[in-house]
């Protein structure tokens, strides 16, 4: 019986194979090319309007050196700002067309939900409520932060947690405050918080002794040391007590702005990552690297895509230079602040940091 069930099984397998011998060779599938991309963007009402009155309304700091500041003349500098001149640039042709308007952390969220601005462009951190709960985007980071603390020289402190019963003095209607509680009381450090309106008050009011330190994000006490009558007795303590990340915000409600302002910033970032400055721009418009010339509009129509001409990421460069250059003039080496590059490095650089932009293609 299992010599005939042998048999059988030895035939049965002999005839399939024969069957799959006599089956024609299938030819190879059609190439299916990818699907274009399409040559026009999404319309964005804030673009829209932005281009009916010809002006840029950017959400700034009412006073904070280094990144949103009037000189002397009266002209708006800093990090921010220059963000600010290139988004204008990309949008209208036009940097000076940004304005600024001065917004307080109690009314900066109100005014850009209301379309009192179009972006609002200050040291604002990415938080879960404001994205799930505000109607809010940030469009991108672009600078990391965290919180800290300035302390006199003359206390001779090492760490945070040596400020038990200390008074602290912190801004209200920040995350600073939720972050200060957090930290000491998550640690069981007794301590008095003495609440300001603004960041001007509680910079006074440390300046003033009435309280033994000063908290808020550490590009914030960078500021104030800067300003303050000797900078070099105050020290800000090695502790960082949170996560701040600090980019443009806007309305939910227009995804294709979103994209805008993100990749306006993003241009900025390759452009420093290839080697790409305001004087070279032109120049690589036309050089050997195909992501480049795709971004500054030397080859391909990806204007079209944000609603734009070919040449808006190469105004935005030309504006005021790429993401490095604008951190050295304004908060980095060449400016009072001096502050390092740290997590603000590129992602390629010798002492790699957390900056990073999408590929351009």
């Amino acid at each position: 019986m299992l010599w005939r069930f042998g048999v059988v099984l030895i035939a049965v397998v002999g005839l399939a194979a024969c069957e799959r011998r006599t089956e024609p060779t299938p030819s190879a599938a059609p190439v299916v090319a990818s699907k274009a991309a399409p040559e026009t963007a999404t319309p964005s009402p804030t673009l829209k309007a932005v281009k009916a009155r010809g002006e840029l309304r950017c959400g700034v700091n009412p006073g904070l050196p280094g990144f949103a500041f009037q000189d002397n003349r009266g002209r708006w500098r800093g990090f921010n700002v220059a963000f600010c001149r290139a988004l204008a640039a990309a949008v209208l042709g036009d940097a000076s067309k940004a304005r600024m308007v001065p917004l307080g952390n109690e009314e900066r969220i109100a005014a850009l939900r209301s379309g009192q601005v179009d972006v609002l462009w200050r040291n604002t951190s990415w938080t879960f409520s404001r994205d799930a709960g505000q109607g809010l985007d940030m469009a991108a980071i672009s600078y990391f932060d965290g919180q800290g603390f300035l302390v006199r020289q003359t206390l001779n402190l090492t760490s945070a947690v040596e400020l038990s019963g200390a008074k602290v003095c912190v801004q209200a209607n920040a995350t600073s405050a939720q972050n200060l509680d957090d930290y000491f009381r998550g640690r069981g450090i007794a301590y008095t918080a003495v609440v300001l309106d603004s960041g001007d008050q509680a910079r006074a009011a440390y300046q003033a002794e009435r309280c033994d330190a000063f908290t808020a994000d550490i590009s914030a006490l960078a500021a104030a040391r800067s300003v303050m009558n000797n900078p070099a007795d105050h020290v800000i303590l090695p502790d960082v007590i949170s996560k701040e990340p600090l980019g443009p915000l806007v309305r939910q409600d227009d995804p294709a702005w979103t994209d805008i302002v993100r990749w306006t910033l993003f241009a900025l970032i390759l452009a420093e990552e290839h080697g790409v400055t305001a004087k070279t721009a032109k120049a690589m418009t036309d050089g050997s690297d195909p992501e480049m010339r795709r971004l500054l509009g030397g080859e391909g129509t990806f204007g079209r895509l944000l609603g734009l001409d070919s040449a808006w990421a190469y105004r935005a460069v030309t504006a005021g230079g790429n993401y490095g250059e604008i951190f050295d003039r304004e908060i980095g080496a060449g400016s009072a602040l001096k502050l390092d590059r740290g997590m603000n490095a590129l992602w390629s650089a010798q002492k790699p940091g957390l900056l990073y932009a999408p590929p351009m293609r």
